[in-house]
C-alpha cells in the first residue's frame, strides 16, 4: 500500500512539474537570413541582436539559414518567422507551400529590410511582404514620418524620426497595406515613390499577420534602441502578443 502511495506521489509531483514547465514555455521565433543574392554585412550582428532582443522580451529565438526548416512539422513550433535581410530565390516549391500553410494556420511573419528583395517570382510572397525592392540611392540621413503611432512598433516614436540608413524605392506595392512610417523624399536624394513612400507597414493576410520594416541595412541599426523597439513591436504584433 505504501508503495502505491509513493508512486502516486511521484506521479503527482511529475504532473505538477510538467504543468509548470508548460506554463513557462516561451513563444518561439525562427529568425531566417538565407541569401541567394546580395549579402548584407550586418547579418552576423543582426542575428546576435535578435537573440538578445528575444531573451530580454520573453521569446525563444532560433537563427538559421537552412531552408529545409520550412516544413509543416517544424514551422508549427514557431509563433512567427522573421526574414532578416534575406535576398533572392531561397525556397523550393515544397518550402514555399509549407510557409503558405503556416501563415494560413495563423502564423506570423516579420520582414526586415531586404526581405522585400526576396522571391520575386512568387506572387503569394509579394502579398505577404507587401512590396518588392526596386532600387536605392547611397546611404544618407533622411526624415521619416510616423503616420500611425497606435501600433506596438511605433508607439515609442515621435511623429518625425531622423536617422541614417539605406532607403529603398519599391515596386509592386500591395493595395490595402496599413502604413506605419513613410519617408519624406524632400529630405534626401534618390527617392522614387513620391509623396506616398512607405517604409513600414502591417496587415492581416491569408489567416496570419504580416509586419515589414524597410529599416535595418546598417550594422549600427542593431545597437539602436529605437530601431530595436520598432522591430520588437512588429514581432509582438505578428505573434499576437499585442494587437
Amino acid at each position: 500500500m505504501m508503495r502505491y502511495k509513493y508512486l502516486f506521489l511521484l506521479f503527482a509531483v511529475a504532473a505538477i512539474a510538467g504543468l509548470a514547465a508548460f506554463k513557462k514555455a516561451k513563444p518561439r521565433l525562427l529568425v531566417f537570413s538565407k541569401t541567394a543574392g546580395f549579402r548584407h554585412d550586418c547579418i552576423p550582428v543582426a542575428k546576435l541582436a535578435m537573440l538578445k532582443l528575444g531573451n530580454e522580451n520573453g521569446y525563444d529565438v532560433d537563427t538559421s539559414e537552412d531552408a529545409s526548416l520550412f516544413n509543416t512539422k517544424n514551422l508549427a513550433r514557431y509563433k512567427a518567422v522573421v526574414f532578416l535581410n534575406t535576398t533572392g530565390d531561397i525556397f523550393n516549391d515544397e518550402q514555399q507551400a509549407a510557409l503558405e500553410g503556416y501563415i494560413r494556420k495563423g502564423g506570423g511573419y516579420v520582414g526586415v529590410h531586404a526581405a522585400t528583395d526576396t522571391e520575386y517570382d512568387w506572387p503569394w510572397y509579394n502579398q505577404l511582404v507587401g512590396a518588392y525592392f526596386l532600387s536605392h540611392p547611397h546611404q544618407q540621413t533622411a526624415t521619416l514620418q510616423v503616420v500611425d503611432r497606435n501600433h506596438p512598433s511605433t508607439a515609442h516614436l515621435d511623429p518625425t524620426w531622423v536617422r541614417k540608413d539605406e532607403w529603398y524605392n519599391f515596386k509592386s506595392i500591395v493595395p490595402g497595406l496599413n502604413y506605419l512610417i513613410k519617408i519624406d523624399e524632400s529630405s534626401y536624394e534618390g527617392g522614387k515613390n513620391g509623396d506616398n513612400h512607405p517604409m513600414s507597414w502591417y496587415r492581416a493576410f491569408d489567416g496570419g499577420r504580416s509586419f515589414y520594416t524597410e529599416l535595418g541595412h546598417t550594422k549600427e541599426s542593431y545597437s539602436e534602441p529605437a530601431f530595436l523597439q520598432h522591430v520588437l513591436g512588429g514581432i509582438d504584433y505578428a505573434t499576437g502578443k499585442k494587437k
